[in-house]
């Protein structure tokens, strides 16, 4: 069993912000594979689901960011899992926005979420990165994240929170390495190669006609008499 955990804070006001893209990702993922209800428990919201053959818990904690980890411990020791069971999904302001990332263990780095899961349960779970990008100057960071995603930010925000629900299964397996490679489908998508007559490989090898040479001619060893006659044919 595995317990993915989305960060963000409670109510409408949040909804949007940047802060709360960790519970945007668990919102997407429980859509896209048809989890059951959210119900009020551990201090959260719980959906239960299937991702492939793995059974899935996912939490929202509703008591505010700096203290996450009391719900994540709740839940945890009731369903008797340990910290490798459990992967967060959170804002990181030292990634683009649109980028994903994927780390296990390390520091929290100054996040009151992250801070909050320490205290309660260690280092040693699993995080989602999810760049949202730097407002440039540590003084601006906390009306930043409490801000909500600009319109312009709507495509690239779809296409991650679809990445991540299109990798969900992956991740639930512990293949982050495929998990990664759904993301970057739905983020930086393979161009598609041309397929145009002058692009084909025959093509590229075949020299045009004007660079192709011309051909020798035969030497000519009719006798003079003989060009007269022909000449004159």
């Amino acid at each position: 069993m595995r317990l993915f955990v989305g960060l963000g804070n409670p109510g409408a006001k949040y909804a949007r912000n940047r802060h709360n893209i960790g519970f945007m990702a668990v919102d997407r993922i429980a859509e896209d594979h048809g989890f059951g209800p959210w119900r009020s428990k551990f201090q959260g919201q719980l959906s239960e689901g299937r991702l492939g053959a793995d059974k899935v818990l996912l939490l929202k904690p509703e008591t505010y960011m700096n203290l996450s980890g009391n719900a994540v411990a709740a839940a945890a020791k009731f369903y008797k899992l340990e910290p490798a069971d459990i992967i967060v999904f959170h804002d990181e302001l030292d990634l683009a926005p649109g980028k994903c990332r994927v780390k296990t263990g390390g520091g929290h780095a100054g996040h009151n979420g992250l801070r909050s899961l320490h205290a309660q349960i260690g280092p040693d779970y699993t995080r989602v990165r999810l760049g949202i990008g730097h407002p440039g100057h540590k003084d601006a960071v906390s009306h930043y994240v409490l801000h909500d995603f600009h319109k312009s930010d709507a495509d690239w925000l779809d296409d991650l929170l679809r990445g991540i629900a299109d990798g969900a299964p992956e991740l639930a397996r512990g293949d982050t390495g495929r998990f990664m490679n759904a993301v970057a489908l739905r983020t930086a998508p393979a161009r598609p190669e041309p397929t145009g007559p002058e692009m084909t490989p025959a093509a590229k090898s075949e020299p045009s006609p004007e660079s192709q040479p011309a051909p020798e001619e035969e030497p000519d060893d009719r006798s003079a008499l003989q060009k007269l006659v022909d000449r004159f044919r």
